[in-house]
């Protein structure tokens, strides 16, 4: 298994049409129903600060995920943006889980 979280921040003007990329991307996913994918995106309370966790059953999932169209656009869009803090990437290992991911 692969998780990967992402934190950023965007410029306040930014912040919605983020959210509505993001929207955008969910809604993909759950068109798609990939049994290997579980990804998650929160916002924290300022507002325009953003994390994004991926779980990912497999590398080839992880693929899936970013070969998305409406994943591939939001990434374009939120660089294009100028973020004020760019996504800082971390790996994480899985400790455990009060529910099945996969």
């Amino acid at each position: 298994m692969k998780i990967v979280r992402v934190v950023y921040t965007t410029k306040a003007e930014y912040a919605a049409q983020n959210q509505q990329n993001i929207k955008n991307v969910m809604a993909d996913l759950q068109k798609l129903n990939h049994p290997g994918i579980n990804y998650n995106s929160c916002l924290s309370a300022d507002g325009k600060t953003f994390i994004h966790t991926a779980f990912c059953k497999a590398d080839e999932d992880q693929k899936v995920l970013n070969d998305l169209p409406s994943f591939k656009y939001f990434q374009e869009q939120l660089k294009a943006s100028g973020p004020e803090a760019p996504p800082k990437q971390e790996l994480l290992t899985l400790v455990g889980t009060s529910k099945d991911i996969f």
